[in-house]
């Protein structure tokens, strides 16, 4: 597919069938995090591959709502920054983020984009925190968000150039 085909047909997906995730999809999927740019090159995200059911049904209580999707997929992609390389971690991390949709869609992987930053649980805890204490990650380490990833129950219409709110772009 070429670029602007995967933009359009890249739709969010929380729900999933019981089918893997093939380990070669996979694994572009994290080529295409590891790829990507990062201010001054620094490289600071790692990425935490999960699919333990019981830590995936864990991360899914970690925020209060939006989260619901991480306990149904077979695999999911946390991506912290290490804050102490980079001041850039939550914009590196996004792009590291958007890159491995991008790489789901090409790959006709389903994925959702599960936001921790800045977030809370039911009981007012922060999301960000939870997730690090059910991983066992250092404090150093901050989170953006979760990519939940399967096999799609369905296939969400593609959006269309149409679709596009041309009123958001100024010429200056």
């Amino acid at each position: 597919m070429k670029l602007l085909e995967i933009m359009l047909s890249r739709r969010s997906i929380r729900q999933y069938t019981e089918e893997p995730t093939p380990e070669e999809k996979l694994n572009m999927i994290l080529q295409a995090g590891l790829l990507a740019p990062s201010s001054r090159n620094i490289k600071p995200c790692e990425f935490y591959v999960i699919r333990n059911k019981d830590t995936l049904t864990k991360l899914s209580q970690a925020k209060a709502m939006g989260a619901a999707m991480l306990a149904h997929c077979n695999v999911a992609i946390a991506v912290f920054g290490d804050s102490e390389k980079a001041d850039t971690w939550i914009e590196d991390s996004s792009i590291a983020l958007s890159f491995m949709m991008l790489m789901a869609e090409e790959q006709r992987i389903g994925s959702c984009w599960c936001q921790i930053h800045l977030r809370s649980s039911a009981e007012g805890k922060d999301a960000e925190e939870a997730v690090r204490d059910i991983l066992s990650i250092d404090r150093n380490m901050r989170i953006v968000g979760i990519l939940a990833l399967g096999m799609p129950e369905k296939r969400i219409p593609e959006h269309t150039l149409d679709e596009l709110n041309l009123d958001k772009v100024h010429y200056i």
